[in-house]
């Protein structure tokens, strides 16, 4: 039954000015520059004051803008007053600017080296094989499937089909994989492997060095692959009747493998990946100064160009609807510009001032940067400080790196939950890391803590702590359990 009613309804809504920001707030400042850069692209009221182009404009249009008179008024059926619009009483001129750098700020230059990927390389070396015009298709299909470890995830029968579909290549397996045996002939060794076993014996093989270590290493390898994956030692030595000194010599040999030699490739290509930072921390004997990188931000103000449109506009003598369809066209980008302007000092305004709480909370840390000194702190703590709410201060804390005398920390590392020593004190959970760190890079190689010796040590340190706890936290450290850990 359809029936109409009346109702009134209280919403809350972001205004497109709060959604700018709000986006703004999360980019970190090595993609903002990029950001404004887009903006620019879009809206050409927006200008860059570095602009030499608009400079010149500027320069040619100086004097007339000083002997300019009042525009006549526009007829009061317009939708809106232009001669209001254009008086800047309620937006100085000051305020149209974003200026983030000043005369003496560094600038350097971060130079980047370019190199070819590691298929670019595996193709050039093709070329000392006499490969037939169907081989060289097959090839390029096996190197453009490779992972960027090297290994070849593809399965055989699937690209059978994948050349027959693609390159009109009717192929069978034996021919493909004849194929991929001229490939791992090519540097470095064990790249085009299937699995890590086949990777690992592919670069044992290509070793020159004939000693009883090396046919020990691939005999571990070829036929004891789950015990050293496992690290079964006491296996290994029973089923290869091995001594222990050959095994620790056989073991030397294999964990100098590489195990992605894709990536020993692509190690320039990552060497090229820098991070920016966004706060910088400097110690002042007892205080400390910060400091926001605005290293990446031009000084951006509204295109004057667009104002004298307007003012063109203002003084005209038609009124017809072309005319309201342009001042209507130009208004809009202008109070995009200045809504993008503002948004640009909220942000920096508002990442300053997080940091700054920040800062203060984690005083001692970064005075000293002893990592027991850190405190508890989440997200909900700096939200009260600032007085801001906590998806705000979750968006600051979001991809923004912080430099400090001691290293640059992603931000978001600083926050970390609250434990209690015995004595009732509330310890941040980074400390109790940083101490199982400590306890695990100390311990016996030939005997590694577990869990339960781990949550005893830690116990012994006055932290009340659960097994479970300790072993979440090794996780999160990255380090296995204790007998992963184990070397002979």
């Amino acid at each position: 039954m359809l029936n109409q009613r009346l109702q009134q309804k209280l919403l809350q809504k972001l205004s497109p000015q709060q959604i700018l920001l709000m986006k703004l707030l999360q980019i970190p400042s090595v993609s903002l520059e990029q950001r404004i850069k887009q903006e620019i692209e879009e809206n050409p009221a927006l200008e860059d004051l570095a602009d030499p182009t608009e400079a010149a404009y500027e320069s040619e249009t100086g004097q007339k803008e000083e002997n300019q008179e009042e525009n006549e008024e526009v007829s009061k059926d317009d939708e809106f007053d232009l001669e209001d619009y254009l008086d800047e009483d309620e937006i100085p001129a000051y305020k149209l600017y974003a200026s983030n750098t000043g005369p003496d700020d560094d600038r350097p230059s971060l130079p980047f080296a370019s190199a070819d990927t590691f298929q670019d390389s595996l193709l050039h070396q093709l070329g000392m094989y006499k490969l037939s015009p169907n081989q060289e298709i097959i090839a390029a299909t096996i190197i453009g499937n490779l992972d960027d470890a090297g290994y070849l995830q593809r399965d055989i029968s699937a690209m059978v089909d994948d050349l027959a579909f693609s390159q009109n290549i009717q192929a069978s397996e034996e021919e493909i994989l004849e194929v991929l045996h001229f490939i791992q002939q090519l540097d470095p060794p064990g790249i085009g492997a299937r699995n890590l076993q086949e990777c690992l014996l592919l670069q044992l093989r290509r070793m020159e060095e004939k000693k009883p270590a090396l046919g020990l290493a691939i005999e571990i390898i070829e036929h004891h692959f789950n015990e050293f994956t496992r690290k079964h030692y006491d296996k290994i030595l029973k089923k290869s009747r091995a001594s222990e000194e050959a095994l620790k010599a056989a073991m030397g040999i294999i964990l100098r493998l590489n195990p992605k030699p894709g990536s020993s490739i692509n190690e320039t290509e990552r060497s090229n990946q820098y991070i920016e930072p966004d706060f910088i921390i400097t110690p002042r004997d007892t205080q400390l100064e910060l400091t926001l990188n605005s290293r990446n931000t031009p000084e951006l103000r509204v295109n004057k160009k667009y104002m004298h449109m307007l003012e063109d506009y203002a003084s005209g003598r038609g009124n017809n609807h072309q005319q309201k369809e342009a001042v209507q066209f130009i208004r809009q980008k202008i109070d995009s510009a200045r809504w993008f302007i503002e948004a640009i000092k909220q942000r920096q305004n508002t990442l300053y001032i997080t940091m700054n709480a920040i800062m203060e909370y984690q005083k001692e840390y970064f005075l000293s940067g002893d990592e027991t000194r850190l405190r508890p702190m989440i997200l909900k703590d700096i939200a009260e400080i600032v007085n801001m709410d906590i998806s705000t201060v979750s968006r600051v804390a979001n991809s923004k790196y912080v430099q400090t005398p001691y290293g640059t920390f992603l931000l978001k590392t600083f926050f970390s939950e609250s434990l209690q020593t015995e004595s009732g004190e509330e310890v941040s959970s980074r400390e109790i890391k940083k101490i199982l760190s400590d306890c695990i890079e100390s311990e016996s190689k030939d005997k590694p803590l577990t869990d339960e010796e781990l949550t005893d040590v830690l116990k012994g340190k006055g932290y009340n702590i659960a097994r479970r706890t300790v072993a979440k936290y090794r996780e999160q450290l990255n380090i296995p359990v204790a007998r992963l850990r184990k070397a002979i």
